[in-house]
């Protein structure tokens, strides 16, 4: 077969990440050859590939929901916000500017060849390319300059199913609205629907299900249940609070506490660490919540001059210098940790103070360094990834891995690092003796393998609760032709 399909959602957080992963598995234990695509993101969660090409994190997993090695083609477009105003162009991998809303406008239609360009060279390569849409297809005052969601529908005859969370209430009200909003040619590429998050009975939703067919001419084709920690890397931090947190085991919890300041990324390097028995990871904003940890962890920043002011203004910077108890500092963290940091690139603040707990000093350069790094640190084998302007230069302290420990301090610019197994273990046994906590590493957890084992769930998901004939029929024929046009349908 032949075919794409584009997976849109009625809000952000729908689902269309997971949904698009699931579809994706069980096309591939179908035999298929699919590939994931996102046109445009909007991420501070990022992946780097194997040629050293920066995408969003969501379509590293889905490639490997596919088998496949991710590639820059997946995700061409990268927004990563710096502020409110600005956001870093990522365009196939490789940072191209730095722009405010307006200037992004001026170079819309640029960007929206790259992403066709890129979708079509995937649709030549595989069967079939499953894409994921970005927020609402019905963000009206954006459409005009959409790319990810129906402005790629148009451009490469995409149908369109559209999933709706049924958890936060309204869904049909959300469904409706969708296609209604969109002008006729728009509506004409929406096929259908999949609820998503459901907790009740299927039954109950039966008539809802029968009437919203019924008013816009379109099915319906699945209803998914809510599964309890079926996360995934995701895009954004609007899911923080739903992130795994892992279990106490018996005899008590190491307590790690990562700091959730106003632009954190890459907070995926923690979910490793909820997956080990024993170990319960909160997300922290406040200097209580950081002072009772047991292992407190500064992640990736795309702000590190404001956030680290942000750890000042807020008290948690206080807590960092006088913590005896070990501290992980990651990428952006490390940064913050060190005595300086001189930004004429993402602040433009000059050099200013940091936390001062590494013998090590930033700058800032102008080109970033994006691979994919290994090492080996406490006898094991360690493979990483690394996307940061900031260059570290430590002129004392112990190596780890590329950066730097001091007593209970340690410092890195690797992401992933945490995902080795025999390292994590090693490295939270450190922690826990050097926090004088009883807590011995469960020896059976491979996060590779359960990764996997829940991209399997995923497909499992769509298999069970989907109309796979149907799903595959519209796959491989494209929008279904006569599609009712919902009023008032936007001039």
């Amino acid at each position: 077969m032949k075919g794409g399909l584009l997976v849109a959602g009625t809000t952000s957080d729908a689902g269309k990440s997971v949904v698009t992963a699931g579809i994706c598995r069980w096309l591939a234990r179908r035999g298929v050859r699919v590939a994931p695509f996102k046109a445009q993101n909007m991420s501070l969660n990022s992946y780097v590939t194997a040629d050293g090409a920066e995408i969003g994190r969501a379509q590293a997993v889905q490639a490997a929901a596919c088998g496949l090695e991710p590639t820059a083609d997946m995700n061409p477009i990268l927004l990563k916000p710096g502020s409110d105003r600005r956001s870093q162009v990522v365009v196939r991998g490789r940072p191209v500017a730095d722009v405010d809303a307006m200037e992004y406008g001026a170079r819309r239609d640029e960007l929206r060849a790259v992403a066709v360009e890129s979708y079509r060279r995937l649709a030549r390569e595989f069967d079939v390319v499953v894409c994921e849409g970005a927020g609402s297809p019905a963000e009206i005052n954006l459409r005009a300059g959409d790319i990810a969601n129906m402005g790629l529908a148009r451009a490469t005859g995409l149908p369109v199913v559209v999933v709706g969370d049924i958890d936060r209430g309204g869904v049909f009200a959300h469904m409706y609205g969708t296609v209604a909003l969109l002008d006729a040619a728009d509506q004409a590429h929406i096929s259908g629907f999949i609820v998503n998050k459901c907790r009740g009975a299927r039954e109950l939703l039966a008539p809802g299900l029968d009437m919203i067919e019924g008013l816009t001419g379109r099915r319906v084709y699945g209803v998914l249940p809510w599964l309890d920690g079926l996360w995934m890397d995701v895009e954004d931090s609007l899911s923080l609070d739903t992130r795994p947190r892992g279990a106490a085991a018996a005899g008590g919890a190491l307590r790690v506490a990562v700091v959730r300041y106003p632009r954190i990324s890459n907070f995926t390097d923690v979910d490793a660490l909820a997956a080990e028995p024993g170990v319960v990871v909160t997300f922290a904003t406040s200097p209580a919540e950081c002072a009772e940890a047991d292992l407190l962890v500064l992640p990736g920043s795309r702000a590190t001059v404001s956030d680290l002011a942000w750890l000042r203004e807020t008290g948690i910077a206080d807590v960092v210098a006088g913590r005896t108890g070990p501290v992980l500092g990651v990428c952006g963290g490390y940064q913050m940790l060190a005595r300086t940091i001189t930004d004429q690139v993402e602040s433009g603040a000059g050099t200013v103070a940091g936390l001062g707990l590494l013998p090590a000093d930033v700058v800032f350069a102008a080109e970033k360094t994006l691979g994919r790094p290994s090492g080996e640190a406490y006898g094991h084998p360690v493979e990483a990834y690394e996307i940061h302007h900031g260059i570290v230069t430590r002129d004392a302290g112990e190596e780890f891995l590329d950066g730097c420990r001091v007593g209970n301090v340690w410092g890195t610019t690797w992401h992933g690092a945490l995902e080795n197994d025999g390292f994590r273990r090693a490295f939270l046994g450190e922690v826990a003796r050097a926090a004088g906590r009883e807590f011995h590493a469960g020896p059976g957890v491979s996060f590779a393998a359960l990764r996997e084992a829940r991209l399997d769930a995923l497909g499992d998901l769509v298999e069970r609760n989907v109309d796979t004939a149907a799903l595959l029929a519209l796959i491989a024929g494209g929008p279904p032709s006569g599609l009712r046009v919902l009023p008032p349908g936007a001039a």
